[in-house]
């Protein structure tokens, strides 16, 4: 059985969601940390019981492991994973994948020459809604494309506030305040997963924030971004549309905080608070699958409002409609979270590198989800003018995805 050994830069609260499982999967020889602080690598070291731990990032890349798993600040990860794949090593990346077009465009000329693997973690891909979305594709429930809308209302104070402040020390705000629409990735990777269609063209409009705690608003900020919200209409490639809201102010806190609803010239999923809804033409029936796309909870109402705030989608494990019978033995018992995409992640970027096979969300798709909404963000800043949405490309002729043969 062919290991591999895994490191992990950045060691906050969701990074140490993901340590046990990399170390439970059957092919995962060691787990390496790379933490700038020293009580905080200190403290996950002893926690996990870790035999190496590095004080930065290229210190980590310098060493023998396989693939480096970045999960630090935003706008950090387009180069540090251009330093890693110089550097040898396969990446996962948590989302977004860059913070800038040239850095997309780097990134996937990096992966193009060196021939190394990139999957970025888009939690949003395993979501039940997503699962069931893209069987009914297959299948060809939806008939053609028409609209798609995906949204991520997460308000600053459920758990961003503490997130930010956690990994940004005392300049926090200036990161706190990034453009929406450079976090895209939950609501576009729907669209784009589903379709297989891109996204073109884009007209959005923001929000400019009032509240005055100085994270949002010129000069506050790396970006100068006013907006703590965002709405963007896209043209979709295949002649279909979607519109995508990111709002950081927003007075909603039940159900998901990521949502999504497909519309076809044959069928139509919609997604509205705690309730999912599927019909088609033919049927004129109105299907309440809210049993099939729930999942259960991983821990009590207690522990979730001790953990400052958070979602409770941090929280949540598989539902009926995830394909648990593909994942390792190994990961019963351990914690998952984000609707049950945790275990999904881990297995799928060490099935790329075992396999040398692509993930579904390989750094193609990757640009296809994170593009959009940088463009985005300059149309906000020009009061809605439309703007051509760069194509970064496809995987070479004769790629291959991961297989998920039984371990």
């Amino acid at each position: 059985m062919k290991r591999i050994k895994i490191g992990i830069t950045g060691i906050g609260g969701f990074a140490q969601a993901f340590i046990p499982l990399f170390k439970a999967h059957p092919h995962v020889e060691s787990v390496s940390i790379a933490e700038l602080l020293p009580d905080r690598r200190k403290a996950a070291a002893e926690k996990f019981g870790l035999q190496r731990a590095f004080a930065t990032h290229e210190e980590l890349c310098a060493s023998d492991v396989d693939a480096v798993a970045i999960i630090t600040q935003r706008h950090l990860h387009g180069p540090q994973a251009i330093h890693a794949l110089n550097h040898g090593k396969h990446v996962y990346c948590a989302v977004p994948a860059a913070g800038t077009l040239d850095e997309i465009g780097e990134l996937v000329r990096t992966v193009e020459r060196t021939g190394l693997l990139y999957m970025m973690g888009e939690t949003s891909y395993y979501y039940p809604a997503a699962v069931f979305c893209r069987e009914k594709q297959a299948q060809g429930a939806f008939g053609r494309f028409v609209y798609g809308e995906g949204e991520y209302l997460h308000d600053m104070s459920h758990g961003f506030y503490q997130a930010y402040q956690h990994s940004g020390g005392k300049d926090w705000k200036k990161v706190a305040g990034i453009p929406p629409m450079h976090y895209p990735t939950h609501s576009t990777s729907f669209i784009v997963s589903l379709t297989g269609a891109k996204l073109t063209s884009v007209s959005c409009l923001g929000y400019v924030d009032h509240t005055g705690d100085g994270v949002f608003g010129k000069g506050n900020n790396l970006w100068d971004n006013p907006f703590s919200n965002q709405t963007a209409l896209f043209r979709v490639s295949n002649g279909g549309m979607c519109r995508v809201n990111e709002f950081r102010r927003v007075g909603c806190t039940v159900g998901n905080s990521v949502r999504t609803s497909i519309f076809g010239t044959e069928g139509c999923y919609e997604q509205q608070m705690e309730r999912d809804s599927w019909t088609t033409l033919g049927e004129g029936v109105l299907h309440d699958v809210t049993d099939l796309l729930t999942c259960r909870m991983e821990r009590s109402a207690s522990e979730i409002d001790a953990a400052g705030g958070q979602q409770m989608d941090f929280f949540t494990s598989t539902a009926k409609i995830h394909p648990v019978h593909r994942l390792p033995r190994q990961f019963i018992g351990h914690g998952n979270g984000h609707f049950g995409s945790h275990q999904f992640l881990v297995d799928d970027f060490v099935r790329s590198v075992v396999q040398q096979r692509l993930a579904p969300n390989h750094v193609w798709a990757a640009a296809s989800y994170t593009a959009p909404g940088l463009v985005a963000h300059q149309s906000a800043m020009r009061e809605g003018e439309q703007l051509a949405i760069p194509d970064f490309g496809n995987p070479p002729a004769g790629s291959e995805l991961i297989r998920y043969d039984a371990y």
